[in-house]
């Protein structure tokens, strides 16, 4: 499965569902969307600063993660930031492709 790092901010209205109902809510709320989309949760982590939370979560595949992203954000309560993670091998496997580029200039 893919991973994704979320970098969430919450509006003033996810932020008033926040103090209602609690960290704790949130995440069994989140826990329960992304597993309907096949996937979990690997870190869920709230933040001081310009995010208010940053969540790893792995998931079948990028239409999943965009299905998810289009999800929280029409729900009005957060904005959400999505990035899809490589691993180490995949990276590897990245840097050792050739392909055909040449820079502005040369």
């Amino acid at each position: 499965m893919a991973k994704y790092l979320w970098t969430v901010a919450y509006t003033i209205e996810g932020a008033k569902g926040l103090l209602k109902e609690g960290a704790s809510g949130r995440r069994t709320a989140v826990e329960k969307l992304v597993q309907s989309a096949g996937g979990k949760i690997e870190a869920f982590y709230y933040s001081l600063g310009d995010a208010d939370a940053y969540l790893i979560v792995e998931l079948p595949d990028d239409v999943s993660a965009a299905a998810l992203s289009l999800t929280v954000s029409a729900g009005g309560g957060a904005n959400i930031k999505t990035a899809r993670l490589l691993s180490i091998e995949e990276f590897d496997i990245a840097a050792k492709k050739k392909l055909a580029y040449r820079p502005p200039g040369a």
